[in-house]
């Protein structure tokens, strides 16, 4: 059995998740959106992807969905199909899991009735771009009353944000804009809602091929699911037993060469709040010190990290000034030396580039 350190492990995700290594890829190409880009923030996505390849940072094969935990991901269109059955709970106690919500104590137990019930409503409502705030009132008229909640600020009714998302990529529905007037789409030529989950073990291998080694603890999280329902369909067929820093761990059969082989890279990368380096559950392993955790993950407004030679190094946020640059400020955990500040000044035209802007400005606090 493999036995490794969790300096092995973060070698091994950032190889696995191309941040050892900017290659000349188009987005879709990029082995990361087997797993999918999440959007946090708007651009967020695109400094994801300049992290990765130095190609054109558009591709008309990718889409942006509502997938993982109900969040805005850039997924592959060529791979809805498959997703969508994935991503679909896999019993009742999953989809309650998912849709937990002290708005809704009494739909969150309808189970997949809920998501039924949403991704079809979703169905009859958008069948062209529409305003996000006009799927959301036809919507809430169609689903069962227990979806709903009452929203004093509008004296309305609407359905809870977490089945809503869950519930859009079995509608058909892409995420076309965010923000103030932000627009829902129907998928062109959308596969059909799912009848039943099909496919978690391979959804569970993917996120163990770039987030792994991890447990079904972890998997379940990233889903918004229990350990029990993950623990339930666990491929453990498919899978390698690891230990990091003792504790027993899962990996792709046949990956934990590559895990015992992963170089710590060299250099320095921005990846924005949310990338899929910052999706793994096992916080301890990607930052050891809990004060520097809690500022890389924030009960709101999570900032993006500094990646030094393989290490989550501190924190950076942008803020643009109009179309001229953006503007970037750096608060490392610890002291940085000249270099490795000229290195991080000249990584950040990286940024400017995601955020089609001519220049960058970084400050260190």
């Amino acid at each position: 059995m493999v036995s490794v350190d969790r300096a092995q492990v973060m070698a091994y995700r950032i190889a696995a998740l191309g941040l050892a290594e900017r290659v000349e890829m188009r987005p879709a190409d990029l082995p990361v959106l087997d797993l999918g880009v999440q959007e946090y923030t708007p651009g967020s996505a695109r400094v994801a992807l300049a992290a990765r390849t130095s190609g054109p940072l558009t591709d008309d094969r990718l889409i942006t969905v509502w997938a993982a935990r109900g969040a805005p991901h850039l997924h592959r269109r060529a791979d809805l199909a498959a997703l969508v059955k994935q991503l679909w709970p896999i019993s009742d106690a999953d989809a309650t899991s998912r849709i937990q919500s002290g708005q809704i104590p009494d739909g969150m137990k309808l189970g997949l009735e809920a998501f039924r019930a949403t991704a079809d409503a979703f169905r009859e409502v958008v069948h062209e771009s529409m305003p996000r705030g006009d799927v959301s009132t036809e919507v809430s008229k169609r689903v069962p009353r227990a979806l709903t909640y009452e929203c004093r600020s509008c004296q309305a009714r609407h359905i809870a944000g977490n089945v809503w998302q869950h519930s859009g990529l079995p509608g058909g529905v892409e995420v076309q804009s965010r923000g103030k007037d932000a627009t829902l789409g129907p998928i062109p030529s959308a596969p059909p809602r799912p009848e039943e989950n099909e496919g978690i073990g391979d959804l569970i291998l993917t996120y163990l091929r770039f987030l792994g080694p991890a447990t079904p603890l972890e998997v379940g999280k990233y889903l918004g699911s229990s350990t029990a329902e993950m623990k339930s369909a666990w491929p453990v067929k498919r899978l390698a037993e690891v230990t990091v820093d003792g504790k027993r761990k899962w990996l792709p059969a046949g990956a934990a060469d590559d895990l015992a082989g992963a170089s710590r890279p060299e250099g320095v990368r921005f990846v924005p709040a949310m990338d899929a380096l910052l999706q793994s559950r096992d916080r301890d392993v990607l930052v050891p010190d809990r004060d520097q955790q809690k500022e890389v993950w924030r009960r709101l407004g999570n900032p993006g990290a500094i990646l030094i030679d393989g290490e989550i190094a501190g924190v950076w946020r942008a803020k643009l000034a109009g179309r001229k640059r953006v503007d970037l400020t750096v608060t490392a955990f610890g002291k940085l030396p000249a270099g490795r500040r000229r290195q991080i000044e000249a990584e950040s035209a990286e940024v400017a580039r995601a955020r089609e802007v001519p220049e960058a400005t970084v400050a260190f606090e």
